[in-house]
């Protein structure tokens, strides 16, 4: 863990929140937090001091500024400083509150109490790990679950296997939060891997934190290759919320671990990237069924042809 942390502050329209946080993933950020202050978002980012110098910091002031002047919105202002390791650990939570996302999942940080609600609450410290709900790929990947586990699962074939005997492998499961929905939703299992150490503890962090047995949700450091070494049978879903170059790459080794009936859920995936994708996919054999939007994201929803 660094000793000192940069503080990235960048205040923008809401409109270009979403490409902010995308930026910021690329960059390598870790925790972030997002302040509303009227019509203007003050998002922070935290990032270890050696992972970049000045001129990477003014770098990304650029390519801030030209997404917005693509889309014609008014250019984000960045600024930063250097914090020590405990103002980092606690400064960017004070402004994450409880999110309600889809119609039944409630996502409550860790430090907050849990408040009366009938939604399924997934309780979540991110630590250094993406992903806190707040990000639409985040959001469209529990959307699209959620609706997977209702009565009318995007029209996937019938003799898919009910939601209790469900087992998904989740790729790049990040701090662990769609692995959680899944098995709160009432999926059997879930194999949950990424390629970073700090994500995967983050993920076994909490699945303690939900009380979810450790044989329900299994966490290793890896990839598709990971999951194909620790299932026994091919998984029934696949869940992917990473970036579409990737999702390509990853496409042949995911049909491997995929049976006829399987679906999968992928985001991180730029609007204009949707088509590439959707190409990759259907080379290997699977068909889109559905595809959702928000802003500038979307989440492909399909299965096997």
């Amino acid at each position: 863990m660094a000793n000192t942390w940069w503080e990235l502050q960048i205040e923008c329209v809401p409109d270009l929140e979403d490409s902010v946080y995308w930026r910021l993933d690329d960059f390598g950020c870790r925790g972030t937090a997002i302040e509303k202050k009227g019509n203007i978002r003050l998002i922070r980012a935290y990032l270890p001091e050696f992972q970049a110098h000045l001129l990477d910091l003014a770098a990304l002031g650029l390519w801030l500024r030209q997404d917005a002047l693509c889309v014609g919105l008014a250019a984000p202002v960045l600024q930063w400083q250097i914090i020590d390791e405990q103002d980092w650990s606690s400064s960017w939570k004070q402004h994450w509150q409880p999110q309600e996302i889809g119609d039944r999942f409630l996502i409550n940080p860790a430090w907050l109490p849990v408040p009366h609600t009938d939604r399924l609450v997934i309780k979540l410290d991110p630590g250094v790990a993406f992903g806190t709900g707040s990000h639409a790929t985040t959001q469209l990947c529990l959307e699209a679950l959620e609706m997977r586990f209702s009565d009318n699962n995007f029209g996937f074939q019938p003799q898919s296997p009910q939601p209790k005997d469900v087992v998904i492998a989740d790729i790049g499961c990040g701090s662990g939060i769609l692995s959680i929905g899944a098995v709160l939703l009432g999926a059997k299992q879930v194999y949950a891997v990424d390629i970073d150490p700090l994500a995967i503890r983050s993920t076994k962090e909490n699945i303690v934190l939900n009380g979810i047995p450790s044989e329900r949700i299994i966490a290793d450091e890896g990839s598709v290759e990971k999951v194909s070494q620790l299932i026994s049978a091919p998984v029934d879903g696949i869940v992917c919320n990473i970036l579409a170059d990737v999702i390509v790459n990853l496409v042949p080794d995911l049909s491997a671990i995929a049976k006829p009936t399987t679906w999968a859920i992928f985001s991180g995936i730029l609007v204009e990237q949707s088509k590439m994708v959707a190409d990759a996919l259907e080379q290997q054999g699977w068909i889109v069924a559905t595809l959702w939007k928000r802003k500038e994201w979307c989440c492909l929803n399909v299965r096997r042809s």
